[in-house]
């Protein structure tokens, strides 16, 4: 999808990742940004709409999809990584209500807007989603659950023209992954790389220096071969 002239709304995009998100659909030419924050935030483009958006609150987010009109991008960006050992299920529990719960619920709320502009879901998750990181187990089985959630939206949406994209981040230079001491791209690099590979439709998306020597291997591995066979599950569709 080019996103030029395009509506599109990040979750969490007053900082890190999000608001480079944010500054690179400026830079390619969106006709608005809808930045779903939790605080106050504001913007010097006209062209940004700010949005109380937190993804825990059911209310906040059907507040929140009643105020947008129209939506061709969704960016289901927000969310939490605290470093744990797996000792306390309270944080297991937030981690999941945050990247798991919060995800789907955004999602499910604007389903209906990407349906009618036949558009993308585009869900950021982690190469934790893939193996985890031991400093952060509650983060990785949160996102390996959210990679597993979207790998079914794609199948069950498949034929309702929304094209549903997964990016797997490597390590980005962001307040989350402050405490991770290895080679980080910018976030303004990693950004770039998620708009890049959803001009190039692509369905797993790679977006920076860290991630992507492992695309070739994800996208001939055996999780993408049981995702395309695991499709013949779902029931035929009811004849008009």
């Amino acid at each position: 999808m080019d996103i030029t002239n395009k509506t599109i709304l990040i979750t969490g995009a007053n900082r890190g990742i999000g608001l480079a998100l944010t500054e690179e659909a400026l830079r390619r030419g969106a006709g608005r940004v809808y930045a779903g924050v939790r605080g106050d935030f504001r913007h010097p483009s006209a062209r940004v709409t700010m949005l109380a958006l937190d993804v825990t609150d059911a209310n906040q987010v059907a507040r929140a999809a009643a105020q947008v009109q129209h939506l061709d991008v969704l960016i289901n960006n927000a969310g939490i990584a605290v470093f744990d050992d797996l000792s306390e299920p309270k944080v297991l529990r937030r981690h999941l209500e945050v990247n798991v719960l919060g995800t789907a619920r955004v999602t499910q709320a604007f389903l209906p807007h990407l349906r009618r502009s036949r558009g993308a879901l585009v869900t950021n998750l982690s190469l934790a989603a893939v193996a985890p990181v031991p400093a952060t187990p509650s983060y990785s089985v949160s996102k390996a659950a959210a990679a597993n959630m979207i790998q079914s939206l794609r199948a069950l949406l498949a034929g309702d023209g929304v094209t549903v994209h997964a990016v797997f981040i490597g390590p980005t230079d962001t307040d989350m992954s402050r405490g991770i001491k290895v080679a980080k791209a910018p976030p303004a690099v990693t950004a770039q790389g998620i708009y890049d590979g959803l001009a190039q439709g692509q369905e797993d998306i790679f977006p920076d220096p860290m991630s992507r020597p492992v695309a070739e291997g994800w996208r001939n591995g055996v999780a993408k071969m049981l995702e395309s066979q695991f499709r013949a599950f779902l029931p035929a569709p009811k004849a008009a």
